[in-house]
């Protein structure tokens, strides 16, 4: 009786439901490896190694998993000189160290760039790969030329698996507001920026957030990371339907809000599985650094209302009415799923207009009312803010 109940049940069979979605796009997906993956043999494992036994003169270097503020004043206690000659021997190291100024994890940056871009570039031809490895390498190569070009400022990059990065438009030191874009699934080292739909990928999100901002209000003095800085979900597979990913990924944005001038207030952008992240740090984002956390195209937060969240930062949502993701059953079962829709009323963001986003990846596109939504947002200028019904979004503001 039991069990024949539990085979009609309402419950039950949404939770089938969801469960067949996921094999479908488990088995739709797929995933084709190209070259050969030792993780003993990354290149930033071995920078780790080497930093741990090196020294500044007669000084050992700090733990790289220290606290942002005590490898802020390890810096600030070294030469100029100094600071560059860390940056040059250990760039993997120096690059992604939270609390380094930003500006020297430009530079180290920059030199893990060079290395990195010569390692593709010798394995494009090597026989070693596959044709498929070797032109992956060959699109790596094109990547890193990007990333080095035009003074960029990358503000983090590891070439290890897939590769991560994050990139700084504006200047860190004088900004005011900062916004931190945290994209969701298929998001790697080759897909960190695109030359077409440029606005579907984190470095063309940030660019056009960055514009949106001064269009609005010229004389602010904002800053935009493209941050790009976890392991994402390869494909909509079992990882993106599990938090695992997210949670690892929120400890890795928390460092990094840690480590920004404590003067700025920060407005989290969160896409897709980003959401997820972003729904998985929240309740350590009490402090009132982050001031606003909006999510589009999300599958869920991993909770079923925004007070779950425990946050100070206002909550807002946001979904076109062509994105798919509001297809995919929005519930969590045995682990699988992310919990309630963000844009139901029940759920308690704030729900905006997104008007012309038409899709799942064109929420920054030019001439959206979603990216107009995010530039009032990340200017904490909510009076502009156009809500999806009404007025609603804005009360007690």
């Amino acid at each position: 009786m039991t069990l024949l109940y539990l085979r009609t049940s309402p419950a039950f069979l949404k939770a089938l439901l969801a469960l067949s979605v996921v094999f479908v796009m488990l088995a739709t997906t797929g995933w084709t490896a190209v070259r050969p993956h030792n993780p003993l043999s990354d290149p930033r494992t071995a920078s780790l190694a080497a930093w741990t036994a090196g020294r500044i003169g007669a000084r050992k270097l700090p733990d790289p998993t220290a606290a942002p503020r005590a490898i802020a004043r390890f810096f600030a206690s070294l030469t100029g000189a100094q600071r560059t000659l860390l940056a040059d021997r250990y760039p993997l190291v120096v690059g992604n160290l939270n609390g380094a100024p930003p500006t020297l994890r430009y530079l180290a940056n920059r030199r893990a760039l060079a290395e990195a871009r010569a390692t593709e570039d010798t394995l494009s031809r090597s026989g070693k790969l596959t044709p498929l490895g070797r032109e992956n390498a060959a699109e790596l190569v094109e990547r890193y030329d990007s990333l080095l070009s035009d003074h960029r400022q990358i503000l983090a990059f590891d070439p290890s698996g897939t590769g991560r990065a994050a990139e700084v438009l504006g200047d860190l030191a004088t900004a005011t507001r900062v916004a931190i874009i945290v994209p969701g699934v298929d998001t790697d080292m080759l897909r960190f920026e695109r030359d077409d739909k440029t606005y579907s990928a984190p470095v063309g999100m940030a660019h056009e957030l960055y514009g949106a901002e001064h269009a609005a209000e010229p004389d602010a003095h904002t800053a935009v990371i493209a941050w790009a800085d976890y392991t994402t979900p390869a494909g909509v597979g079992l990882d993106a339907s599990t938090g695992k990913l997210a949670e690892r990924g929120a400890v890795r944005l928390e460092a990094l809000l840690s480590a920004l001038p404590q003067h700025s207030d920060v407005a989290l952008f969160c896409h897709s599985y980003g959401s997820v992240l972003c729904g998985e740090a929240a309740p350590d984002l009490t402090h009132g650094q982050v001031s606003d956390i909006t999510v589009f195209g999300s599958p869920g937060m991993r909770v079923e209302h925004a007070a779950d969240l425990h946050t100070t930062a206002n909550l807002w949502a946001a979904r076109d009415s062509g994105d798919w993701i509001g297809d995919v059953p929005h519930m969590e079962f045995a682990g699988l799923g992310h919990g309630a829709d963000p844009v139901s009323e029940s759920f308690g963001a704030r729900v905006i207009s997104a008007a012309g986003a038409s899709g799942h990846p064109n929420y920054f596109a030019p001439d959206t009312t979603s990216l107009a939504n995010f530039a009032e947002i990340a200017l904490g200028e909510y009076a502009g803010v156009a809500c999806n019904h009404g007025d609603a979004c804005r009360a007690g503001l």
